[in-house]
This record gives structure tokens, C-alpha cells and sequence, in this order.
């Protein structure tokens, strides 16, 4: 049965790191033509580079090219990778080379590896069979910090396996990219070139002393005496570094042999770095390829891959990617530095048309696989194949220094984020990193959560009246969202002080009732207490024709609050015993021993639904309700708990539904708070110390006891990120995320006075449990 085709619609972002055109090198043709590529084949998703630069002034790169590294420079190379994080980009692919990076080896780009949040995929453009100690140590962490390795012949694959004892299941074969060049006559394209009636033999490609051009020079005499209508052509410009180091000398070498041998008619030069359309007209004229280098050790080949596939018939020295690319009658072998051997095989070639032929469209067809739309979509499903990877199977980041957490029940709560995103109206709903977002405006469900919490966090507070001013603007907020002509709460204020809708959502409304029912009792104003009253009580009769569940769970919630001082309210009462009924026969419904749950799917704020059943239950003395509440939450923990021991809340994309696969990220900290709040209500309900262990193993996610060792939580600002993703924290850190964060603390440490106070009962007691 054919394997699916795993969906690449996900990818948002791709980010290449290598050489970039217009530096002349291979990696920089080769980077460009992949990220050009990629561009083609997914319209919708970004790509850019990270250009290394040999040169202190750079190059005058495309706007793909984002970020410029000196080579030289190891600063450079963190800075980057801080770039990179910051712009959540879903894979980075590295073109990998020793010679193109900085440091012994090129061992400065591990620096910039280290660092990175997102999956890496790494293509190597060079293997080596013998490498020395820094060399293999390099490859193997470079191995080791990839996601997957991409190499370009099967000869290279099984040498990382047995050289470099990498896991198969890490190297994907993907093949050198090509354009698409039709099968053409060469005759067709030589007048342009001044080489009409003559039989061309090309090599092109940058020019160093290990291309052997000296070889095909030193074979012509032979060649041209059974076809004198034969010209070579070597088309390129001398290599960057050679010309730096030793000029033309070696050039000027191979004209001086060509006109000691009198071939001044049979060889043209042509040093230039030509452009793609060029080259490939050049391949088109010509009617034989030759790629005579000198290095065994040569895992892949530009040139030769270009060569396959314009159809060319091809003789090549033996190197290790021209043996396996040239098998099966797809080209010839010589071997090295055998001007003899290579003349046959050329004279043989243009005396036989027929077995010429079959040898060009045997190459043209095996390398309709290389061309880069092909290409590009196996590495786009690479990419979104280790995307979807980390995702479900996390990478822990370097391990955070995290905060003792047998500390965290004595530190006192901070206010000071709360206060940078509160104005006048209220706490605005989203930021950019920590600067308030005003155009997102405001919303309820904030203001609702903001109100619970600076009142919760009172007592900790030392500055005079600000947890009083904040309540009073929370508060007035919710005065204001409240619709008189509906009864209902409207949830979206723009920052221009306009209201999205006349009705807002269930679940805000849900939320302004628990706050204003919380408030009621935190509060030891009676001012406040009144208006924070007044308006629960002409807010609370809508919620009985409401359709959510976590608007009728966090109402009871709120409820429960308002009744701890207004017992005597038998309407508030009836609203309770009602939602209760709605959230239990909702669980009835659903419920199954291996799915305790009130839906077929896990979602937001799960753990507000099991906290419900649970106090309504032991309200209302109905222990199948209160037992419910306990099994579901247990079942909760159970599935939001890894085999390691630490709390993975359920993830955004996808959730979990009945019958999958959970999804891992993104995890939000609202899951959080309500699982811990649930927790509480279970341990002073049950005495059960197993509560306050799995609130307190929740509490650690924020603490960077979670799938990446990534702390989320400020203890310096009081600020907290607003999720974890499978690269690391969201680095935005809006009101719901740094609310919830606080209310856990203080939530928590509430818990811990209650459980020290039944310690100190029990034993006044003589063992015998008291409230």
C-alpha cells in the first residue's frame, strides 16, 4: 500500500542558512535556486536566508536575504540564532559545508545550532571518509542537533551510518536540484556561440587545481586526431578562494599548456560566472560533458547533476557521486589522471550516434527526479514532517536554571505587569512581546479574570490602594460591557472606545459572572460589594438558556461565591441547581469508563468543568455529581501528564478528540489555572494530599517543568508568556496568560495554608478532621 503524502499546508516559514548568490560558490547557486524553489511550490509560505559572508563588506544580496553573518565573527552567529527565535519560524535548513563557516573546522556554526528553538534540517554538502577528530566530533553533534540529515547519494547515507554512527531513521537521500532543461539537439544552440559544425565537449564549474582539466587537455591530441571537428569548452570563472590565495595560476598553467600542445583552436576559455539561462544554453550546445576531478572524495556535484540532466552524455572520472549517478548506463568511467583512458572513451562516444543517444536519454530520465520542483517538495515534506515531529515529541531546550520550587508557596505576587497594561477603561487583551496591543482593544473575559485576581492578591500587595484602584477599573469595566437593553455582557471593545457587537460570547458572560461572584466576597468594601452585586444579580437569569458548558461551569463557580455571603437567595440557588443539571446530564450522555468527559472532545479551559461538578455536587449533597467532578478531573491529569512526570496541557492545534492522537502544542496557560483550581476543590472536599501534589506538579509548568525546560513565568515583572510551542515560550505576554499565571500562584498558596491548617486541626482534634 503506497505511503500518504504527508500535507505541507501547515508550513508558514522556512529559513535557509548558507552561502547566497551573488557570492560565487556552489552552496550560494545552490541555496538560492532551493529557496526559489521552495517559494514556487508554496506560494503561501515565507522563505528567507541567513547569508554567511567571507568578505567584511558583504554582497549586495536579494531581499530573500534577511540576516548576514561574518563568517569570522562568533557574536554574529548568536545574534542570529536569537533572530531566528524570535520570528517563530518553523524549520531552519543548514547548508553545511566545513569551509563556508568560522572557527577550527567550521565549528562556529554549533554556536548559532545550539541555541535554536525550531526544528533544523540539515543538508551536507560534504562527507569525508577519513575525517579527523574535530571534523567527526562536528558532524556527530551537528547530527545530533538535527531533526533530520539530508544527503545527496545513497553512497553518502551509508557512510554517516557506518562512519559516524548516525540512525538511518535520521538521513533522508534527497537529490542535488537541477532546472528543468528540455531534451534538446545541440546543434540547435551552437551558432550563438561561435562553435556551429563543431563537436563540443564542455566541463563547467568554479576553477580549482582539483577539476583536472589538465586531463581532458592532455587527452585532445588523441581526440582531435580521429574528430578534428571537436572544441572543449570550460565554462567558469576561477574559484573565490583559489584566486585569493594563488591568482590565475593555475589558468594561466592550463593556457600555457594548450598552446605548447598547438590546441589554441580546440580549447576556449570563458572565465565568467554565468547566469542560469546562460549555463543552461551552454549545456544545450554542448554534445559531451566531462567532469575529469582529481578528489575521490567527492559525495556530490553541482555540475554533474546539471549535466544528467540537460541529457548529456557524460564521462567522468570516479568519484564517488559520479560512480553512483552514472550507473546503469548513464555515463562512462575513466580513471583519474588517465589522459588515454579518457580520449577512448570520448572517440568511442562520437563514433557510436546510437549507444550515445541511449546513454543521454538514460540520463535525462533518471534525473527527472533532480529537477527542483521535485526537490523542493521532498524537502517541504521534510519540513513538515519534523514540524508535525516536534509537535508530539518535544526537544527539551539547553535545561533551564528554574526557580526552587520549594520556594514558590513563600514569594509574594507582583503587580507591576498588571499595572503597564491597565489603563483607564481597563487591561488590554493582547501585547506585542510586553508593549499593550491597542488594536486588540479590551475584552470581558480580561477584565473578569483581572478583577479575581488583584483582589486575590490584596493582602500581598504593600503599595496603598492600588489593588483598589485596579478593581475599581475592572470593575467599571464590566459595568460598562453590560448591555441593560439584552442582559448581556458584550465582550470586544476596540481601543477607540467601540463596541464589536451588541452580544457577546456565552463563555464571557460565564466569566463576568464568576468574577463579579468572587468579588463579592473578596472585597471588604461595602461600596463594592454592592455595585459588584447589583450587576451579578441583573446578569445571572440569561445563563439558563446558554448552550456552553463553560459558561454555566464558570457561573457556578461564581455562584458559589455570591451564596457564601447571600445564602438566602433562592433564585440564585434555582439558577445553580439548573446549570448543574445541564453540565451532569452532559456527562451522562458522553461519559465512558476509558472517556469520563462531558464532550467528545478535550479542548480549552478543561479543568473549570470538572471543578463545577465538583462543588455543585457537594453543594447540592449529590454525590454522583461530586463523584463525577473527581473522575473526570482525575482523567484530566491522567492524559495532561507525561510519562516523565510533568504537565503537558492539551495543545491548540488540533485539541483532542475522541478516537486521536492528543495534540502536543500549543499549550495554554488558562488549562493551567483551572486544573489547579480544581485540584483545590478536590483536596478540601476529599483531604486527599494526592490534590495538592498534582496542583502543585501543574503549577511547575510555568516554572519550566514542562516539554521544553522553558520557564514562562517573570518572577522580575510578574509577566508570563502566553503558551509553549514546540519552539519554546510565545514570547507575547498578554493579559490572559500573566492573569492566569498570577492566580495559580496565589490559588496555590492558598492551597498550602488551608493543607497547614488541617494539619494543625487534625491534630487539636485528635485525629478527627474539622472545617
Amino acid at each position: 500500500m503506497p505511503k500518504s503524502k504527508i500535507s505541507t499546508s501547515s508550513l508558514r516559514k522556512i529559513v535557509l542558512i548558507g552561502n547566497y548568490l551573488p557570492r560565487t560558490c556552489g552552496i550560494a547557486t545552490f541555496t538560492s535556486d532551493l529557496l526559489t524553489s521552495l517559494c514556487e511550490q508554496n506560494a503561501s509560505m515565507q522563505c528567507w536566508a541567513v547569508a554567511m559572508n567571507d568578505i567584511q563588506e558583504g554582497y549586495k544580496y536579494p531581499g530573500q536575504v534577511h540576516v548576514e553573518i561574518n563568517q569570522r565573527n562568533l557574536s554574529e552567529y548568536i545574534l542570529a540564532a536569537d533572530f531566528l527565535n524570535l520570528n517563530r519560524i518553523d524549520a531552519v535548513c543548514l547548508q553545511h559545508e566545513f569551509g563556508i563557516f568560522g572557527g577550527d573546522n567550521g565549528s562556529y556554526i554549533l554556536e548559532l545550532l545550539y541555541r535554536l528553538k525550531m526544528p533544523l534540517v540539515t543538508t551536507l554538502h560534504t562527507v569525508i571518509q577519513t575525517p579527523n577528530q574535530n571534523q567527526m566530533s562536528i558532524i556527530k553533534r551537528i547530527g545530533q542537533l538535527s531533526d533530520r540529515v539530508v544527503v545527496m547519494s545513497n553512497y553518502a547515507k551509508q557512510m554517516l551510518q557506518d562512519i559516524y554512527n548516525m540512525s538511518a531513521d535520521k538521513i533522508v537521500m534527497i537529490h542535488h536540484g537541477i532546472p528543468d532543461i528540455p531534451f534538446v539537439d545541440s546543434n540547435y544552440f551552437k551558432d550563438q556561440y561561435g562553435v556551429e559544425g563543431r563537436r563540443v565537449i564542455l566541463t563547467f564549474g568554479l576553477l580549482s587545481p582539483s577539476k583536472g582539466i589538465e586531463t581532458v587537455i592532455e587527452a585532445l591530441p588523441s581526440i582531435i586526431k580521429q574528430h578534428p571537428d571537436v572544441v572543449y569548452v570550460v565554462l567558469g570563472a576561477t574559484h573565490p578562494n583559489v584566486k585569493k590565495e594563488q591568482g590565475e595560476a593555475y589558468r594561466l598553467t592550463l593556457q600555457r599548456r594548450v598552446k605548447t600542445l598547438g590546441l589554441g583552436e580546440y580549447v576556449i576559455f570563458r572565465n565568467q560566472f554565468v547566469e542560469l539561462n546562460e549555463l543552461c544554453e551552454f549545456l544545450c550546445a554542448a554534445d559531451i560533458y566531462v567532469t575529469p576531478y582529481l578528489n575521490r572524495e567527492q559525495i556530490t556535484s553541482g555540475t554533474l547533476a546539471y549535466a544528467m540532466g540537460s541529457g548529456k552524455a557524460i564521462v567522468s572520472t570516479p568519484f564517488w557521486y559520479a560512480e553512483e549517478m552514472l550507473s546503469q548506463g548513464r555515463g562512462r568511467i575513466v580513471p583519474f589522471q588517465n589522459p588515454l583512458a579518457l580520449a577512448e572513451q570520448i572517440n568511442d562516444l562520437l563514433d557510436n550516434e546510437v549507444e550515445c543517444h541511449l546513454m543521454r536519454k538514460n540520463a535525462y530520465t533518471f534525473a527527472r527526479e533532480m529537477v527542483w520542483s521535485k526537490v523542493a517538495d521532498k524537502y517541504l515534506e521534510v519540513f513538515a514532517v519534523v514540524k508535525k515531529e516536534r509537535e508530539c515529541l518535544p526537544r527539551p531546550l539547553l535545561k533551564s536554571k528554574t526557580i526552587d520550587l520549594s520556594l514558590q508557596k513563600y514569594l509574594n505576587p507582583k503587580l507591576d505587569y498588571i499595572i503597564h497594561l491597565t489603563d483607564d477603561v481597563g487591561i488590554y487583551q493582547h501585547t506585542k512581546f510586553i508593549i499593550p496591543d491597542r488594536s486588540h482593544g479590551y475584552c470581558t473575559d480580561d477584565n473578569a479574570r483581572a478583577l479575581i485576581a488583584v483582589l486575590m492578591a490584596k493582602e500581598a500587595i504593600t503599595e496603598n490602594g492600588m489593588t483598589d484602584k485596579l478593581a475599581s477599573t475592572y470593575l467599571s469595566f464590566l459595568d460598562h460591557a453590560y448591555n441593560k437593553e439584552n442582559g448581556r455582557f458584550r465582550s470586544f471593545l476596540s481601543f477607540d472606545r467601540q463596541w464589536h457587537e451588541d452580544i457577546g460570547t456565552e463563555d464571557g458572560h460565564g466569566r463576568a459572572i464568576w468574577g463579579l461572584g468572587e468579588a463579592i466576597t473578596l472585597t471588604d468594601s461595602e461600596d463594592f460589594r454592592s455595585a459588584a452585586q447589583h450587576l451579578f444579580e441583573k446578569a445571572l437569569p440569561p445563563l439558563v438558556d446558554f448552550s456552553s458548558p463553560r459558561a454555566w461551569a464558570y457561573a457556578i463557580v461564581g455562584i458559589r461565591a455570591y451564596l457564601t455571603l447571600y445564602g438566602g437567595n433562592s433564585e440564585v440557588h434555582r439558577v445553580r441547581e439548573k446549570l448543574a443539571n445541564k453540565l451532569m446530564c452532559l456527562y451522562k450522555k458522553n461519559a465512558s469508563d476509558d472517556w469520563p468527559w462531558i464532550e467528545d472532545s478535550v479542548t480549552y479551559a478543561n479543568g473549570i468543568i470538572a471543578r463545577a461538578l465538583i462543588i455543585a455536587g457537594h453543594c447540592l449533597k449529590n454525590k454522583s455529581m461530586l463523584n463525577a467532578g473527581l473522575k473526570s478531573l482525575k482523567w484530566l491529569l491522567d492524559i495532561q501528564t507525561d510519562e516523565k512526570g510533568h504537565c503537558v496541557p492539551v495543545g491548540n492545534h488540533g485539541w483532542y478528540i475522541r478516537g486521536k492522537e492528543k495534540a502536543r502544542f500549543d499549550q495554554q496557560p488558562i488549562e493551567i489555572l483551572d486544573l489547579i483550581e480544581a485540584c483545590g476543590e478536590a483536596y478540601k472536599i476529599t483531604f486527599d494530599e494526592i490534590w495538592i501534589k498534582h496542583s502543585q506538579n501543574c503549577l511547575d509548568w510555568f516554572f519550566g517543568s514542562n516539554d521544553l525546560n522553558a520557564p514562562l513565568y517573570d518572577f522580575k515583572t510578574g509577566s508570563c508568556c502566553d503558551g509553549l510551542s514546540a519552539d519554546g515560550p510565545n514570547r507575547n505576554k498578554g493579559a490572559e496568560s500573566t492573569l492566569v499565571c498570577l492566580m495559580s500562584l496565589l490559588s496555590q498558596k492558598q492551597l498550602f495554608n488551608h493543607y497547614l491548617l488541617d494539619k494543625n486541626l487534625v491534630k487539636d482534634t485528635g485525629g478527627k478532621k474539622g472545617r
